[in-house]
């Protein structure tokens, strides 16, 4: 695989990624999105650093985003369940509604 075809894939995971974010309504895919997202801008830096400068640092460096990232999906999955037991619902423009 080439740096072209890895960057090439990784527009491509961002680009679905953002128009999951941008078109669905349900909390569970806007994350899902988001997810997708996240995971193209790992591909893209992970394809970068292994191919310009292939030492560990910065491997390392995207498992701790990984871990992050984790932890984030986490804890919006948990903001859908309250969301869902308050309110009965898991769509984003009901959500809206709870802040007033």
């Amino acid at each position: 695989m080439t740096l072209e075809s890895l960057l090439v894939v990784a527009s491509a995971l961002f680009g679905v990624g953002l128009y999951g974010a941008l078109s669905q309504q349900v909390v569970v895919m806007v994350m899902m999105g988001l997810e997708l997202m996240l995971n193209g801008v790992i591909l893209a830096a992970a394809a970068c650093w292994w191919f310009l400068a292939p030492d560990p640092t910065g491997q390392v460096l995207l498992l701790v985003v990984i871990a992050a990232m984790t932890v984030e999906m986490a804890m919006g999955f948990a903001v859908a369940i309250v969301l869902n037991r308050h309110a009965g619902t898991d769509m984003t423009d009901m959500a809206a509604e709870l802040s007033r």
